[in-house]
């Protein structure tokens, strides 16, 4: 395939192409707010201007990036945890959100302090095989992750409609139309919708734990790290589980990139104000996903675990079981919703990092909506098949599938992530001092050593 022209934000410069019998016209270029070019630098920051303005000028970037910490991948293993185990795990939430936060700082380090993101300087930096073979695995998490969304997204117009799961599979497809629908919109709409999503998502858990009424005191216990709570192999392999899929590789990727979108001055005080400023978005944004994910598992916990369902594992499960033990269909309702805006939320997110990897390996643009019609065409494929052979019950074990495939991948993006930030000839008087590079290494063989496991025990399970 060969690059694509590249057409301005604002200006319509593309040539789109006419297909018979459709009554509009598709573009042929890769356009905002999707493609990382077209949109780098384009959130202006008056240098005069307050903090607090300059605050709400660089939130956006963690919002994107938090959306890949609250997917259908990460309810699945919180339903199973807090049904099973009710609050114990809860602190295994809250470490693995402290490790991506320290992470995720990392990667937008690296790309306001170079101007480059991962996936550019990782092609710069190593042989064309080492970086295909980068290229390849990145694009791997991404459809891996976007088949946990398609799911997701199936579970919900399932419960929702009544609809087959295949069904609702299909329909999972027509996201296309959205990207499609947003073609040449400034970064900002992209932020805003993203808000939007999360907003639906926290609210409705917050009415939710309002009408089950979880046990506070016991809540906040769970949150003090327990050995005891992880002396068996049964609750540390959900730990693990938690753990490997809380840090998504392509969003290492992606976050590295999207902060670019704010006009920095290249200079020393203005690279260091950015980096402080993107600081508090990544942070503030991870601890809204953190809270999210903690109120699926407390949500779980008091509902299930507390009324004796023990057994609850599969979010078809946990959606049926809410109304008659909270006493209203209500709940039930929010459920389905709000998993249908976690699982639509990656239309968005994986379009922009796909751009992200194929810009910045491959020096490729194709048109935002065919980026998004090949990923989410790659992983229909596997949730249709799973669905059709396995029924209902390949739901579970495709989200579980995903998640490993993602720990496979997660070293292949870390190890050149901490490798360049600690280089002094790259980052200059940005790269990580002495207890940053001590906490990233032993972050990386963390959760390298606990990926490991968690395959090494799906794989044995499986057998």
């Amino acid at each position: 395939m060969r690059p694509f022209a590249t057409a301005r934000v604002g200006r319509r410069v593309d040539s789109p192409q006419e297909i018979p019998g459709l009554f509009f016209k598709l573009p042929t270029t890769a356009t905002a707010p999707f493609c990382p070019s077209e949109v780098q630098g384009s959130v202006a920051v008056p240098a005069q201007a307050p903090f607090w303005k300059k605050i709400l000028q660089f939130a956006g970037p963690g919002l994107l990036v938090s959306i890949g910490y609250m997917d259908p991948g990460n309810w699945a293993t919180a339903i199973e945890a807090g049904s099973r185990y009710g609050y114990s795990l809860l602190f295994v939430v809250l470490l693995s959100s402290l490790a991506a936060m320290a992470l995720q700082c990392l990667s937008m380090r690296l790309g306001i302090a170079t101007g480059r993101d991962l996936a550019q300087l990782s092609s710069a930096r190593y042989s064309p095989r080492v970086a295909r073979v980068q290229w390849l695995l990145a694009e791997l998490s991404i459809i891996a992750c976007d088949l946990a969304e398609v799911l997701g997204g199936a579970l919900a117009f399932h419960l929702l409609f009544n609809c087959s799961l295949t069904t609702g599979v299909l329909l999972t497809a027509f996201d296309t139309l959205i990207v499609l629908g947003l073609k040449g919109k400034n970064f900002r709409d992209l932020e805003a919708i993203m808000l939007g999503l999360i907003a639906t998502i926290g609210v409705g858990y917050i009415i939710e734990l309002a009408l089950v009424g979880p046990h506070w005191p016991s809540v906040a216990h769970g949150l003090i790290p327990s050995w005891q709570a992880l002396s068996s192999r049964e609750p540390m392999y959900l730990a693990i589980g938690i753990l490997g899929a809380t840090v998504m590789p392509h969003n290492l990727y992606l976050h590295s990139s999207i902060v670019q979108t704010r006009a920095v001055k290249r200079d020393s005080a203005g690279i260091r104000s950015a980096i402080s400023l993107s600081r508090i978005d990544t942070i503030v944004s991870l601890v809204l996903a953190a809270l999210i994910n903690m109120a699926i598992l407390i949500l779980a916990a008091a509902a299930f675990h507390a009324t004796g369902h023990q057994a609850v594992t599969q979010i078809e499960d946990a959606y049926r079981l809410l109304a008659p033990i909270v006493g209203t269909g209500f709940a039930a309702l929010l459920f389905a919703i709000t998993l249908l805006a976690s699982g639509q939320s990656s239309t968005f997110t994986g379009t922009v990092a796909g751009q992200v990897i194929m810009e910045g390996f491959l020096k490729m643009k194709i048109p935002c909506w065919q980026r998004r019609f090949i990923t989410r065409a790659l992983a229909l494929i596997p949730a249709l098949i799973g669905v059709r052979m396995l029924g209902n019950g390949a739901v579970g074990q495709l989200l579980v599938a995903s998640q490993v495939v993602l720990s496979l991948q997660l070293p292949f993006a870390l190890y050149p992530l901490i490798r360049m930030t600690n280089d002094r000839s790259l980052m200059g008087e940005f790269a990580n001092r002495l207890p940053t590079r001590l906490l990233a290494w032993t972050l990386f063989v963390a959760i390298s050593a606990a990926n490991l496991w968690l395959v090494v025990q799906t794989v044995g399970l499986a057998g």
